[in-house]
């Protein structure tokens, strides 16, 4: 599968600002999934404006991705603001548009509340995983904070997962405990892993960027830096190559998801 990742730092609080570099940074690209990091549609410290960027399936937004993603061949996995299903409920989310118009959504399960983050204040948390379907395959999304669950992405790759993908905004400070997870997530679980962290910073907070793929083995695979137009500080384009088929040839070395739970003699259910 090959991947463009998106490390980029938004416009805080402007929709259509962010929207169209969506679209220029994609322009002339090719690729089967391009990932951009958690909430770059909005930006992250936005406070009560996060409302009115809340995306709804088939409203302008959608649909503006919905042309980025045929024009670029492939599916778009981008974070953002979603409506809930009760009036004035939002969420914090990974949208997934792809080329033939399909919508999907992966919502965030844990919204860290310490220190600089307050995303148990606008945001509901989403209540379950489950894969994501590009291409015909399965993909398994989390974001920025639930990474440090590793219960999450068993669930997922016990589902069937054949890449994890972590779109985020991650501070500077957290980049070394990201370092040492994004591997070790791909190793327990023999699975590959893509990460895209944003760049920039807002109000005092400094993003950390740190994008990176890895293979079933927990090892980083190669990154080609794109021209990106444009760019902004520390703003890069990636495009890595990751072979979903090879994750199953190494299982049988390493059968971590085969040996889950293996004293009951049977694998438990997904996480939900």
């Amino acid at each position: 599968m090959r991947l463009l990742l998106a490390e980029l730092g938004p416009v805080r609080g402007e929709l259509g600002a962010n929207l169209a570099r969506l679209e220029k940074v994609l322009g002339g690209q090719k690729a089967e999934l391009a990932i951009f990091p958690e909430l770059f549609l909005t930006g992250y410290r936005v406070g009560d404006q996060i409302h009115r960027m809340a995306v709804a399936p088939q409203d302008a937004t959608v649909k503006r991705l919905d042309q980025a993603a045929a024009t670029l061949g492939g599916a778009i996995l981008v974070g953002g603001a979603t409506t809930g299903p009760r009036p004035g409920e939002i969420h914090n989310a990974a949208i997934l548009v792809g080329p033939d118009g399909s919508y999907q959504l992966q919502l965030k399960r844990y919204l860290p509340n310490y220190g600089p983050f307050e995303e148990g204040v606008p945001f509901s948390p989403g209540q379950g995983s489950a894969p994501l379907t590009v291409a015909g395959r399965r993909i398994g999304v989390g974001i920025c904070y639930d990474t440090f669950f590793p219960e999450l992405f068993r669930g997922l790759a016990l589902a069937g997962a054949e890449l994890l993908a972590i779109p985020s905004a991650s501070p500077v400070t957290s980049r070394r405990l990201f370092e040492k997870l994004l591997p070790a997530r791909a190793v327990e679980n023999a699975t590959p892993v893509a990460y895209v962290n944003r760049v920039g910073v807002e109000d005092g907070v400094v993003f950390g960027g740190g994008s990176g793929l890895w293979d079933a083995r927990g090892e980083p695979l190669p990154l080609e830096e794109l021209t990106l137009p444009s760019p902004g500080d520390g703003e890069r384009l990636l495009l890595g190559e990751v072979d979903l088929d090879e994750a199953a040839r190494w299982r049988p070395f390493r059968p971590v998801l085969r040996d889950v739970d293996r004293s009951a003699g049977t694998a438990p259910p997904p996480f939900n």
